[in-house]
């Protein structure tokens, strides 16, 4: 078997090539024989490459005496709150979340329903290259079996505790043609929200493509004078457009929720946590509401991990994951939907009004630029040249970001500035001397 590559959110490649059925069937072996003794729950997002990868887990699984229960076509949050409510002692998420659809991954989740951490992962390669686990035979084998109940389960959890009416909300929802294209639509019918679904015909191959979280201009252009809300292929991230077209990214979202959990005295030791991508803005604004931030690295693994070491209220990223840690270590975009329309519908206030009664976000550029290699990003002393002048170009009124993607060879290059021309202008110089140092 390759060498496991774990990145931030699991082990990624392109399907059938770099991430074959052999790995997986090898993958399922060790994740079963080191992390189970128990059902290990498994679903999958809309991929073509999804039911070759899950059945090859499986058969893993079940070649050292362990059962499979398998959700099908499933929302990464809802994979990880059934893992937690369920008997499953192991939960995999077959996904490669927002990337293109020739590329899937193996999300590995504990059975308290959150993401394995780094050592764990890095016992199954260990695992995997000492082949120390027994192969049973007759009735010793594991087997799969469906949990045909598994939807309803999901969304009776994220409904159970509502406390205001959703009713007259209007909404336009993009499933990126991805796995929240059966849920999303069915949470808003219990919700009795006025709602329309765009990008919610998957067929296999056209996941993420020009849609969904990573891409919303189809949704602007669908939801004026409307709520959007914008899923990533796995849904476990939500990007919401507000009433006049803008973009309300994680950073916006989780300023209206740690404000409105606050007033409702909600908000666990009065405390939030961000990465290091958190705008400016979402600072200040925690810092004008007197909310303590709290931030860590990037990856919402990270995120989960500052919760439970801070007790914090709520956290999450930019990119649109957010975890509320009193129901789920993980991010779920369908869970942050209802939380976010909660305010709306609380407040009786328009998503815009919410949004510039509390953020004013600096103008912020995100360059990726790929290389081949990510690894001497931390020795190349050139660009740290380069991004130490343009820090002290910035001086207090900005700030540089630069890092290794931990699911692609990108380099990401973030630029805050007090002017948006400005911030264009230095993420451009930056991302030349990456690509001359290191494409």
């Amino acid at each position: 078997m390759a060498k496991l590559s774990f990145g931030t959110d699991g082990v990624r490649g392109v399907a059938n090539t770099e991430l074959t059925a052999d790995f997986a069937l090898e993958l399922g072996r060790a994740a079963a024989s080191e992390l189970s003794v128990g059902p290990v729950l498994i679903g999958q997002d809309t991929r073509r490459s999804g039911s070759m990868l899950s059945s090859a887990f499986q058969a893993g699984v079940h070649s050292v005496g362990i059962d499979t229960v398998d959700v099908g076509v499933f929302p990464s949050g809802g994979i990880g709150r059934l893992t937690a409510d369920t008997d499953a002692t192991l939960g995999v998420i077959i996904t490669a979340s927002h990337n293109p659809a020739p590329d899937n991954g193996i999300k590995l989740i504990d059975a308290r329903g959150a993401k394995l951490d780094p050592k764990r992962e890095a016992g199954l390669e260990d695992a995997v290259n000492a082949g120390r686990w027994v192969v049973p035979s007759g009735p010793g084998v594991g087997s799969r079996k469906v949990n045909v109940k598994a939807l309803d389960m999901y969304l009776d959890m994220l409904t159970a505790d509502l406390s205001y009416k959703f009713r007259g909300l209007r909404v336009v929802m993009d499933t990126a043609n991805g796995s929240a294209y059966q849920a999303a639509p069915e949470l808003m019918t219990r919700l009795r929200t006025e709602f329309e679904v765009i990008h919610n015909t998957p067929d296999g191959n056209n996941i993420n493509s020009g849609c969904g979280a990573t891409n919303t201009a189809s949704l602007k252009d669908a939801c004026a004078g409307k709520i959007g809300l914008a899923f990533d292929g796995d849904a476990d991230r939500l990007i919401a457009i507000d009433e006049l077209g803008r973009q309300a990214n994680g950073d916006v979202i989780m300023a209206i929720l740690a404000k409105f959990m606050k007033e409702a005295d909600r908000l666990s030791n009065n405390t939030v946590v961000g990465t290091v991508m958190s705008n400016l803005g979402f600072k200040y604004a925690m810092r004008d509401l007197s909310i303590d931030y709290v931030e860590t690295a990037v990856g919402d693994r990270n995120v989960s991990a500052a919760l439970v070491e801070t007790k914090a209220g709520l956290g999450g990223e930019q990119s649109g994951h957010i975890i509320f840690p009193r129901i789920s270590p993980t991010g779920d975009g369908l869970l942050t939907a209802i939380r976010l329309l909660e305010v709306v519908a609380a407040k009786g206030m328009t998503l815009a009004e919410l949004r510039d009664d509390v953020i004013t976000e600096y103008p912020q550029v995100l360059r990726n630029v790929t290389v081949g290699d990510v690894s001497p990003l931390g020795e190349n002393l050139a660009l740290w040249s380069a991004v130490k002048d343009v820090e002290s170009t910035l001086g207090a009124e900005g700030r540089v970001l630069v890092r290794a993607s931990g699911t692609e060879p990108l380099v990401r290059v973030m630029v805050e500035a007090k002017s948006g021309e400005q911030a264009v202008e230095l993420a451009a110089h930056l991302s030349e001397v990456v690509r001359s140092t290191m494409g």
